[in-house]
Parts: structure tokens; sequence; C-alpha cells
């Protein structure tokens, strides 16, 4: 049985990572979650995820600072960013630093998993 891609979800509200979690378990998906960017970077799982999931507004590091912090280091994940506070200029900055979607809350189940889809092909992509 192949291995199922992992998803790391990184926000700071526990019940958003456990809904979240539990959406992408529900559609087939492993999920691991972290309360907060260091916790991400600390894990000896960081290797083997194949998507990230963030939160935009975290204390001590934002998800787009969590992505550009992993590009710069050599271990860029497709990234997926969620806000509450949705704003142009930081919407644009995101997609300047290549992250896959940046999704306003609250959004749809659908829109979620269709921008892990892109980001999955994505990965594959710069795999060749």
């Amino acid at each position: 049985m192949p291995k199922r891609p992992l998803v790391a979800i990184v926000d700071d509200d526990e019940s958003i990572r456990d809904t979240t979690k539990d959406l992408l378990e529900s559609a087939g998906l492993a999920a691991v979650t972290f309360a907060s960017a260091a916790g991400l970077l600390k894990s000896r799982r960081l290797k083997s995820i194949s998507c990230l999931v963030a939160d935009m507004r975290m204390p001590e590091m934002t998800g787009l600072d969590l992505h550009q912090h992993l590009v710069a280091s050599n271990h860029a994940i497709p990234t997926i960013l969620m806000t509450a506070y949705p704003e142009e200029r930081a919407r644009a900055q995101a997609f300047k630093s290549n992250v896959v979607c940046y999704l306003a809350k609250p959004f749809a189940a659908d829109e979620l998993l269709a921008c892990i889809r892109c980001a999955m092909h994505s990965r594959r992509g710069n795999a060749d």
C-alpha cells in the first residue's frame, strides 16, 4: 500500500487544527498538527511533509514567515496560507513568495482540498 502524503497543519487555534485535521483525514490524507511554527521546525517529521497549511497570524512567526524560512533553508514545502484577516497586501506578498493558495476564513472544505491537490501536483512537478 503506498504511503499517504503527509500534510502539516500549523495554527495557534486548537479548534482550527483539530477541525482541519479531521477534514483532511476524512478525505484520505495523513495529517499532523503543530501549535506553532517553532513546533514544526523542531519536528523530526519535517522532511516527510508534502504540504503545509499554516495560519497567517500566529505569535512569534507568521505562516508567511514560516514558508519563507523553509524556502531559505532548502526545505521548501508547497504552502497554503489561511487567515481570518485577509489583506490584499499580504495576499500579494504570499503569492510573490510562491505560496500555492491564500484562503480567507471561513472557507469551504472543497476549497482547501482543491488547494492541497494543487500543492501535491506542484510538489510532484518539482520532483521531476
